[in-house]
């Protein structure tokens, strides 16, 4: 069993920046593919981007080059570096861990309640 907390969204104008983090119970942390996902009204939750147990990272086309994800496993903590925001990352963001990498939201079993990032213009 993984608890995961969110921190660090806000209200940011366009072209700025923030960072997100995901802090993890558990001693397996390391262990655990973790991933951000996002949620806009209206649409369906999406993946952001994934970082592997061993540091593989897998980022959504729309986000590549302005986010970078990252773990510090002595600190049970995963961190999402978004830079360049635009309106459209505007969403709930939420993190999420499963043994394995997976793409799709559906595939993870844990997840933290959420943070609000709006990026205003």
């Amino acid at each position: 069993q993984v608890q995961l907390v969110e921190s660090g969204g806000g209200l940011v104008q366009a072209g700025g920046s923030l960072r997100l983090s995901c802090a993890a119970s558990g001693r397996t942390f390391s262990t655990y593919a973790m991933g951000w996902f996002r949620q806009a009204p209206g649409k369906e939750r999406e993946l952001v981007a994934v970082i592997t147990a061993g540091g593989s990272t897998v980022y959504a086309d729309s986000v590549k080059g302005r986010f970078t994800i990252s773990r510090d496993n002595a600190k049970n903590t995963l961190y999402l570096q978004m830079n360049s925001l635009k309106q459209e990352d505007t969403a709930v963001y939420y993190c999420a861990a499963r043994w394995l990498y997976s793409s799709r939201p559906n595939d993870y079993p844990f997840w933290g309640q959420g943070t609000q990032v709006t990026v205003s213009s």
